[in-house]
């Protein structure tokens, strides 16, 4: 898996500018699937039509969500050195702004600059003193203008048993999504599998394709953070020690059975498995979840460090794991 996820990571998609992500997975996933579509937010459905259970009984219509889209920034002013100010989109961490570098869609590159450099002492950087470096002197060769979005610039390093990169979140469910369509050899559901947008903004795109599809089980694909740094805050996820199955967040509470079914599943297929208690952030199972009168839903979930940082961290192991995990979900028959 490790050249696709190369491609998937390496690509270009900040929030609401995910077209690169989904051209590329299209191009993936088109000769494995029934149906294919592009809904009105920029989401991509993909359907998977399952066979009959025996006596003619039917499988469940199951939505899978990873999200396409991930951190960036956004050009608020041009000042008269050609200077770009710039505000965030999504949560991105700051500290790790000063000196990285970002890309536009058309392929400009900038810097990112501190105001207080060398003279900040203790302060940490405030967003209204940042500003990006694009070489330019003036507005007039700037080559990118106000409403011009970027994301980090930092390619794919493979560690071996560990993988790096920016926009592993979510790329890496992506990855996990993509593989275990190619995978999944029957299944007796109807499987939507939808690469969503804007998730880091509010898990918008997976609000209206969980609303249109209409699911009878929903199952996110992101990461989670880990407990395993110096220091770290206590919590029972690490790399390498298999994936994780959430049981909440602050956007979800996972429903009883959905979480019973992962980990039945996981036992089933003799996998190593961990238990995610994450006590801040969201994912797409919380717009499914939500949908209409309510939806069965959690989340799988694939230990990463660093993460909103331009390279977040997972281990190789775990994302095969949560393939085989995925792939066990959606072969066998629901039951609740």
């Amino acid at each position: 898996m490790k050249e696709l996820i190369k491609k998937l990571v390496e690509a270009y998609g900040p929030s609401g500018r995910e077209e690169s992500v989904r051209a590329l997975i299209t191009e993936l996933i088109h000769p494995h699937v029934d149906e294919l579509r592009t809904d009105a937010l920029g989401n991509l459905i993909a359907l998977r039509k399952g066979s009959a259970l025996p006596g003619g009984r039917r499988g469940r219509r199951v939505m899978i969500a990873a999200h396409m889209d991930e951190l960036g920034v956004i050009i608020t002013h041009v000042d008269k050195k050609g200077f770009l100010r710039f505000n965030t989109i999504g949560g991105v961490f700051m500290p790790t702004l000063v000196g990285s570098r970002v890309v536009f869609a058309n392929g400009a590159v900038g810097v990112i600059g501190w105001e207080k450099w060398l003279k900040g002492g203790d302060h940490h950087p405030a967003m209204p003193e940042l500003f990006i470096d694009v070489g330019a002197t003036s507005p007039a060769d700037a080559p990118v203008g106000v409403g011009d979005v970027a994301c980090f610039m930092r390619s794919f390093s493979d560690l071996g048993a560990r993988l790096t990169s920016k926009a592993m979140d979510d790329r890496i469910g992506c990855a996990v999504g993509v593989q275990a369509l190619l995978e999944l050899k029957d299944s007796p559901h109807e499987v939507y599998l939808v690469f969503t947008t804007q998730e880091e903004v509010g898990v918008r795109g997976a609000l209206v394709s969980a609303y249109g599809i209409e699911p009878e089980v929903g199952l996110a694909l992101d990461v989670t953070d880990t407990g395993d740094t110096p220091e770290a805050t206590p919590m029972a996820v690490e790399l390498g020690g298999g994936p994780a199955i959430k049981v909440m967040d602050s956007g979800a509470i996972t429903h009883p059975a959905v979480k019973a079914w992962m980990i039945e599943t996981a036992v089933r297929l003799e996998l190593r498995y961990q238990l995610e208690v994450l006590p801040f952030g969201g994912t797409d199972a919380m717009a499914i979840q939500r949908s209409r009168a309510g939806i069965p839903a959690g989340c799988l979930s694939v230990p990463c460090r660093y993460i909103h940082t331009p390279s977040e961290m997972v281990e190789y192991t775990d994302v095969q794991a949560a393939v085989r995990l995925l792939v066990g979900l959606l072969s066998a028959e629901i039951t609740f």
